[in-house]
This record gives C-alpha cells, sequence and structure tokens, in this order.
C-alpha cells in the first residue's frame, strides 16, 4: 500500500527507562544511497536509538537492521533477499529485534518484500525516510508490518537529521530525482523527476560541515551538471562550484555525478579557476558506440564525449577521469562493442566502473529484443576489464616520482615486511598507501586502542591524524593504487594538522569515554547566500 508519511518530529521517542535500543545500517548501492543511509542513522539517533557497536554489527546483535537497498542492478535484490534470509534466523532467536528495508528497491517492489520476507517488521521508500522511527514504533505496537510508500517526495532528505561516517568529508546533496529518460536506467521511477535545493541551503551546509571540521564535501545529485533547471539558472552549478571556493576552511570540492549531454565549458572554466575544486571528474560513458548510445537514449556521441575529455585536459592536464560502462545492453554487436574500446583507450581512464546489462522490470530497455546472450556479454566483459587495468596501470605508472597531498582516512594501508602504512586519497582521488618514517613505525602499533599515540596530548610531528593531510612522494604504482614510501629513505613526508585532525580526535576520544561526539544533528537553517561571480582568490 501507499500512504503519505507523517513529519520526522512527530516520530516517538523509545523509552527511557531501559537501555537504548541499537541500530545498524547496511547500504546497497550509489553514493546518494549512503548518504541516504547517513540520513536514516541521524533519524535514528535523534528518536533515542544508539548505533551499534562494530562488534554486535558483525555479529547481528542489533536490535533494529536497516538495509538501504538499491534497484539499478540485478545482484543488489539479490544482495537484498541473501541479507534477509541470513537475518531471519538470527531474529528467531532474538525477540524483539526489528528489520527495515528502505530504498530504492523498497519504492519499487512495495508490499513484494513482506511477501517474500515475512518476518520483515518495516518497507519504506525513498520518499519517506522521514517515517522510519515512527514505522518501527508502531510496528513493535502493532505487532504487524508497517508498509509505507509515498509517492512523491514529502520531506527533503538533507533537512533530515544527519549521522556522518566521516568527519573530514561529507556528501552535500545539491538535487534529488532525475529528468533524464535513459532505457536502461530506473531510478527516475523510483527517486521522481529532479528537485533542486536553493543555492543558500546547499551552501550552508556545507558552510556548517566546515565548521564541524571537515575539509572536504562532495556534491551530489543524480545529474549535477543540470543543477538550476528547476528555478531557471542553468549556469548555477558552475556559479556553486565558485562560490565554494569562498569558503574558508573548504580544501577539497569534489561532485558526482555529471551528464555528459548537459556539461557545459563554464562548468571547466569553473573546475580550473577554482583553487579548492579537486582535478577529477566521474564522467559515465555507458557505450562508446553511438548506436547504442541512441538506443539508450543517452544525449550525446562518442565524439562529444571525447571533446569533453579533452577540454578538461587542457586546462587540467593531470586531471583524474573515472567513468561508468555498461556491457551488453540489448542489441551490442562486435562492432558497437569494439567502439566501446576504442572509446576507452582514447579516454585514458584512472578506472571504469563496469557492468554487465541487467534488465530491469519497468524500463523500456527491459521489453527491447536482441538481449545478448550471457556468455557473449561475459567475454566482451572480460576483455573490458582487462583493456581497461592496462590502462589503469599505464596512467598510475605516470605518478611515479610526483610528490602529492594526501588527505588521510581511518584505517591502515597495504603492509609488506619493512614498512607500516597509512591510507589516504590524492587530489585527483587516487588511492594512496603511504609510509610511515622508520622511527615512526614502532608507534603505529598502537593504532586503533585506548592507547593510540595520535590521541595523545602533544601528537609526534611524523604521525598524520585522519584527516590530516601529507606530503609524499609517488615511489611505486599499481593499476589502482599508489604507494608512497618516500618517508622510509628519508625523502619527502611532511605532516600538516588540520581541523579534520582535530575533530577526528574529539571524536575518538569522546568513543572512549562511551559518549557519542559524531555529529548527527540537523544542518544549519539557509543563510542569505547567493551565487553571483565572486572574484577568485589570487
Amino acid at each position: 500500500m501507499s500512504t503519505t508519511a507523517l513529519p520526522h518530529a512527530a516520530a516517538p521517542q523509545p523509552t527511557t527507562a531501559t537501555p537504548p535500543r541499537t541500530y545498524a545500517v547496511r547500504t546497497l548501492g550509489c553514493q546518494m544511497n549512503v548518504h541516504d543511509s547517513e540520513h536514516m542513522a541521524g533519524m535514528l539517533e535523534n528518536a533515542g536509538y544508539r548505533r551499534a557497536s562494530p562488534e554486535d554489527e558483525a555479529a547481528n546483535k542489533a536490535d533494529v537492521v536497516v538495509i538501504n537497498t538499491c534497484a539499478v542492478r540485478e545482484n543488489a535484490a539479490n544482495k537484498l533477499y541473501g541479507n534477509l534470509g541470513m537475518l531471519a534466523s538470527v531474529k528467531a532467536a532474538r525477540p524483539g529485534m526489528q528489520i527495515a528495508v528502505g530504498g530504492c528497491l523498497a519504492q519499487k517492489d512495495r508490499g513484494t518484500i513482506v511477501e517474500k520476507a515475512p518476518w520483515v517488521d518495516v518497507v519504506f521508500g525513498t520518499h519517506n525516510l522521514d517515517a522510519l522511527p515512527v514505522l518501527l514504533e508502531r510496528a513493535r505496537h502493532n505487532d504487524a508490518a508497517q508498509v509505507e510508500i509515498a509517492e512523491s517526495l514529502q520531506v527533503f532528505p538533507s533537512t533530515l537529521p544527519t549521522r556522518r561516517e566521516s568527519v573530514y568529508a561529507g556528501w552535500v546533496s545539491i538535487s534529488v530525482g532525475c529528468n533524464n529518460t535513459c532505457t536502461f536506467c530506473i531510478v527516475p521511477h523510483l527517486r521522481g523527476k529532479e528537485r533542486d535545493r536553493r543555492p543558500g541551503e546547499v551552501l550552508a551546509e556545507v558552510q556548517a560541515l566546515v565548521a564541524q571540521g571537515a575539509i572536504e564535501v562532495t556534491l551530489l545529485g543524480q545529474n549535477v551538471n543540470s543543477y538550476g533547471v528547476e528555478f531557471g539558472d542553468r549556469g548555477a552549478f558552475a556559479k556553486l562550484l565558485r562560490a565554494c571556493g569562498q569558503i574558508d576552511g573548504l580544501e577539497r570540492v569534489r561532485f558526482t555525478s555529471p551528464h555528459p549531454a548537459a556539461f557545459t565549458d563554464d562548468v571547466i572554466e569553473a573546475m580550473a579557476e577554482t583553487p579548492n575544486v579537486m582535478p577529477q571528474l566521474h564522467m559515465p560513458l555507458q557505450s562508446g558506440s553511438d548506436r547504442i548510445l541512441r538506443a539508450m537514449r543517452r544525449s550525446y556521441r562518442s565524439a562529444k564525449f571525447l571533446g569533453i575529455l579533452d577540454r578538461v585536459r587542457a586546462v587540467m592536464p593531470d586531471a583524474s577521469i573515472t567513468t561508468d560502462i555498461i556491457v551488453g545492453f540489448p542489441g551490442e554487436t562486435d562492432e558497437d562493442f569494439e567502439e566501446t574500446l576504442r572509446v576507452v583507450e582514447a579516454s585514458r581512464f584512472t578506472s571504469a566502473f563496469t557492468f554487465q546489462y541487467s534488465p530491469r522490470p519497468g524500463t523500456p530497455a527491459a521489453d527491447l529484443g536482441e538481449q545478448v546472450p550471457k556468455e557473449v556479454v561475459q567475454e566482451r566483459f572480460d576483455r573490458l576489464l582487462a583493456l581497461q587495468e592496462t590502462i589503469s596501470g599505464r596512467e598510475s605508472e605516470r605518478q611515479v616520482g610526483r610528490t602529492l597531498e594526501v588527505l588521510v582516512t581511518e584505517g591502515s594501508g597495504r603492509k609488506d615486511g619493512t614498512s607500516h602504512r597509512v591510507t589516504g586519497r590524492a587530489a585527483d582521488n587516487r588511492l594512496v598507501h603511504l609510509a610511515l618514517p622508520a622511527a615512526a613505525q614502532d608507534l603505529a602499533e598502537g593504532f586503533g586502542g585506548a592507547d593510540d599515540p595520535r590521541l595523545a596530548d602533544v601528537v609526534d610531528p611524523r604521525l598524520p591524524r585522519p584527516g590530516d593531510v601529507v606530503t609524499v612522494e609517488v615511489t611505486r604504482s599499481a593499476p589502482y593504487h599508489l604507494i608512497a614510501d618516500s618517508a622510509v629513505a628519508g625523502g619527502t613526508f611532511d605532516v600538516r594538522r588540520t581541523a579534520s585532525g582535530d575533530a577526528w580526535v574529539a571524536r575518538e576520544r569522546a568513543r572512549l569515554r562511551g559518549e557519542d561526539d559524531h555529529g548527527h544533528g540537523a544542518p544549519a537553517a539557509p543563510g542569505p547566500v547567493v551565487l553571483g561571480l565572486p572574484t577568485l582568490r589570487p
């Protein structure tokens, strides 16, 4: 059934007479889903729930498990029902446990999920994330599954409380939904037509994130470069990038994903002229065959796509460009596939997310004839992977000897017998594993514990904290990561402390005290921010 969700402010609070109920959110799908999961977590914490410990999450001991689903690929549905099948026996042994399913597949399948998995307590869609706490409490009270799927957006997700997964980097949605009609994609049906946030709201949220310690922000939308069409400003996205360049303390700005058909030169100029917009572009190709692009209703052709990349590299020679490619679209011939290989070779992608076409019910392509045999799709897929790995290897080799600024992330990097490494991202978003100086490697043994040396009042200057920036030299490469062991031989290794590193320390100290210092409140209220053409900083 489909009903209108209640406002999130009306969510009842779980009783405080007993310990707070715990939750875990499992995410299947794209960056939009990852950010939606942060909203789901924020909603639950705002209603009094607390996130389960990593140990309890791994052991399926959370009181509430939320699965945020994807409907773009067939294997995402398989993953959902695999997760639900595993949780059935867990729930049977744990009275009071609840399971909720949200996201794109929930929007699409609705009551079918409860029919296939009657142990599910709550099903909610992409348009009513705010209903989750209400539905959980109603399911407990009524002892019956609650299915609520709103047909249109009830509350813009970015107005909801958010539990950010990172203190040094954050997602900011600039729009939801999509106005394109790609024949293979079900997203417009599930997320609706594009809805744009006002520029002031976006910039206020970015500023709030920076105030909390973030130094990197990624602007999100199904088609970010069409931003502004709803309120009548086709140049709004380029202006938004330039405006982000004026926010003090914001060091890195990224965005995903643009559409080649709407990618204009003013965006390229804004990328090149705004210092904190990173030299990185994710540009979905989908196919290199013009005939297949027409069948996909992708309103560009291979020559236009390659021309965009040429113009980007003309002003940002070191830009890292990644893509999405579908293999085996209905009617794809050997000649069509060879065209894709040609365009991939010419594009010099850093990496590519490659998919075997799977028909999605409800899309025009699902009803097309000429479905390509599975064995043919697999053979083409393997050839494409091999070509892209070769290209990625060549592109990575070009990085050897370069000096990079790496934003350190959480978790350790690739290790060998002589080197402890931490991991981070270069400005172009390449994954970098960097060694600590030899004299500091013993200190790394204490990472992650109560005596973590990075949490000391005075931190060894050779130890970067997550969120700090380290300048290193690339010493080796692999197709999909770089190794920077310059510190081992006494070469380039410079740690720059940041507000993000300070925020990470505060969060970890709070966690070790059993407190919550993760910043899951609502974004700052929109301020009087306008998108003019600000003067560039020197």
